[in-house]
């Protein structure tokens, strides 16, 4: 079930609320809680059913291997039981990859299963290794399956996120204020939803399109039309993704919880490394905790520190999907926190400005690569980028200057319309120099003003609901 769906917005949300707050309110804080699981379930199923048993196994094994690990601080007990889930990831996410890239190499031709790939798989197994890792630590308590399921399942993180933790979230699940229906909890997440909804709907899905044709065309697009494209998918990209993020944080507002920031105005980073703890903040915490960390750090000299870092960076990629672009992207981000610590220890310091600029240029030309579809496509882009096509300026403006107006491609006029034109430079602005939404936030006080603008950007999205488009985060 999509959260920007007119059955999650009237139908599934508006009931499970009331039901978990009449429970609530009747003093079975117990039956409320199981509630919130079954309706977490229901949201999971609606997608595909059949990978319901699939989720609850997992919950199970790993809450009985958690339990004994926890007390046994079994070593053995805890390899067996992340490579279990590593495996049951790789097999869904991996498989094809792997059997793909063997027939490429062997000139073979093994057959190449169809294989679906659950929704959420990565970021409810990534939760639930960082649960076990912190149960041989001693960092945990134990559990009931019900409340362990409701940390695993509940539904405004289930599908892309964010990473929980079970520090954050396992104590708030027992708090009685929690069970306390909170007027302003419920104006705040409202209004958290709302916004995120208007990213989604009417800024990252009106991207969409134009960014489809650039990338669908990589090798014949002018200059223009691949510096639009790459732009465009880079604003797209962070659009989809925090506005998910922001609608799955006023989702567990209306529901007294809090979720973890997982976004932090990154565009506005000044070095690769200041990108990371602004950029899918619970991600990047868990590559340092629970892969960069134990691999060594920054332990051993700089050499170490270097090997750790490509690999951590290397298999944060291929987390996000089963490809070699998806490598490459990694790859790259390796390199670029390799060369930003280096750059730190001659403790020169850039003017902010250059130093946003570099930052900034080396995320978008990294996100062609996340985008693309092939190495090829690619590839054919950022030679488009440098200007393999030449420059050709849109129809508008190239009556003003004829010796660049050219022809395009035959596709249409333009990939981008004037106003998807006009678009691309104001949200970057935006990204830059605005208040992010939890800025705006803090210090929230309902008001009619206040009011009046979340039913507008509401209303707005909900009239824009013109066909299913699921969240980018949702394939990985």
């Amino acid at each position: 079930m999509l959260f920007n769906s007119y059955e999650f917005i009237f139908i599934f949300l508006p009931i499970t609320l009331l039901v978990y707050f009449t429970l609530a309110k009747c003093k079975w804080p117990k039956l409320a809680t199981v509630s919130l699981v079954v309706a977490s379930l229901a949201f999971y199923s609606y997608w595909d059913i059949r990978y319901l048993p699939l989720l609850l196994g997992s919950i199970v094994f790993n809450h009985t291997l958690g339990s004994y690990i926890e007390k046994a601080r079994n070593k053995r007990l805890l390899v067996i039981a992340v490579l279990t889930n590593l495996s049951l990831l790789g097999y869904f996410k991996y498989t094809g990859f792997f059997i793909r890239t063997f027939n490429d190499i062997a000139g073979a031709s093994v057959f190449v299963p169809e294989i679906i790939l659950p929704l959420g798989i990565s970021f409810f197994t990534f939760t639930q290794i960082a649960y076990l890792v912190d149960a041989y630590r001693g960092e945990t308590q134990t559990y009931s399956l019900l409340t362990y399921s409701l940390f695993v399942t509940v539904f405004p993180h289930l599908i892309a996120g964010p990473i929980l933790y079970h520090k954050d979230m396992v104590p708030q699940f027992s708090q009685l204020r929690r069970f306390v229906f909170s007027h302003k909890n419920m104006a705040l997440g409202i209004s958290m939803f709302a916004i995120g909804l208007f990213k989604k709907v009417l800024i990252a899905d009106t991207l969409a399109p134009g960014v489809k044709l650039v990338f669908d065309n990589a090798d014949k697009v002018s200059v223009i039309e691949a510096w639009a494209g790459a732009l465009g998918y880079t604003l797209q990209l962070y659009f989809d993704f925090s506005g998910y993020s922001e609608m799955a944080i006023g989702l567990g507002l209306m529901f007294n919880l809090n979720l973890p920031i997982n976004f932090n105005s990154p565009y506005k980073a000044l070095s690769i490394i200041d990108f990371w703890r602004r950029w899918h903040i619970t991600l990047s915490a868990f590559l340092k905790n629970y892969l960069y960390i134990p691999l060594g750090g920054n332990k051993a000299g700089e050499a170490n520190r270097t090997k750790n870092l490509l690999i951590t960076m290397l298999l944060g990629g291929f987390w996000h999907g089963a490809g070699w672009t998806f490598i490459v992207w990694g790859g790259l981000h390796g390199i670029y926190l390799v060369i930003n610590h280096a750059w730190r220890k001659q403790n020169i310091r850039l003017p902010n400005s250059l130093a946003w600029l570099i930052t900034f240029l080396c995320v978008v030309i990294a996100w062609v690569f996340f985008r693309a579809n092939t190495m090829q496509e690619a590839m054919a882009l950022l030679s488009s980028m440098a200007g393999r096509n030449g420059l050709v300026l849109p129809p508008a403006l190239g009556d003003f200057i004829p010796s660049l107006k050219g022809q395009g491609i035959p596709l249409r006029p333009y990939l981008f319309n004037a106003g998807e034109m006009l678009l691309i430079p104001v949200l970057l602005l935006l990204c830059v120099r605005a208040k992010n939404t939890r800025e705006l936030m803090a210090g929230f006080r309902p008001s009619w003003k206040w009011f009046v603008f979340v039913l507008l950007i509401l209303t707005a999205s909900l009239y824009s609901f013109a066909h299913v488009s699921e969240f980018l985060y949702f394939q990985f």
